[in-house]
């Protein structure tokens, strides 16, 4: 586990190397508007993320348990449960990178359709807690029809918070290995702290 964090915070600060920022204000400038004006599909899109990823879990939750459903119910508990440690990897590695958003440090160039109230922008919070929620619905129900649609609407969050001028290429790259990583981890922790093999109880000797 603390090798993928190491990893983790070596790719934070390689993307924070010269070269790299070049890049990815260089990459950004081609998909956030010079102009200003912003589509309502990827602001919606933007918006979304949020909304959907608490409303999925809450939802799946609740229906699952009132139904009767209990494998539902517990299915939603988790992936609400992949959600919040998602949301607090990612605070916590915004902390440890520190790093600004794009349109504060390249004002004038990159045109941020909402600053929003702190500056700190690796990773992508919008883009961790999206493909949280789509790795650990794929890992839960195992259906294409179900993983597909997800990933596609992960990877259109991604793609809006740059559109919007909220994050770097790199942020969002960071963001989806959180949330993809984070989904992964907390499944093999819930195997084995609660998937563990019944013991099989032998008759006592006579």
């Amino acid at each position: 586990m603390f090798k993928y964090l190491l990893l983790l915070c070596a790719g934070i600060a390689m993307c924070r190397s010269v070269h790299a920022q070049n890049l990815d204000v260089d990459i950004l400038k081609h998909i956030n508007p010079s102009n200003g004006h912003y589509s309502g599909v990827m602001t919606g899109i933007s918006n979304s993320a949020y909304n959907i990823g608490i409303g999925v879990p809450v939802a799946l939750t609740i229906g699952g348990f009132v139904s009767g459903n209990k494998d539902l119910g517990w299915k939603g508990l988790r992936i609400a449960e992949t959600v919040a440690i998602s949301s607090i990897v990612t605070e916590l590695a915004k902390r440890a990178a520190s790093r600004n958003r794009p349109s504060f440090t390249y004002k004038g160039i990159i045109h941020a359709y909402s600053p929003g109230n702190d500056d700190k922008s690796m990773p992508s919070g919008h883009t961790s807690l999206a493909f949280s929620l789509a790795t650990s619905v794929t890992l839960e129900f195992k259906k294409w029809y179900i993983a597909v649609p997800a990933y596609v609407w992960a990877g259109s969050v991604a793609y809006s918070r740059m559109y919007l001028g909220a994050h770097y290429p790199s942020d969002v790259f960071a963001g989806a290995v959180v949330g993809t990583g984070t989904a992964f981890a907390t499944r093999w922790l819930n195997k084995k702290l609660f998937n563990r093999p019944k013991p099989v109880l032998r008759p006592l000797p006579e």
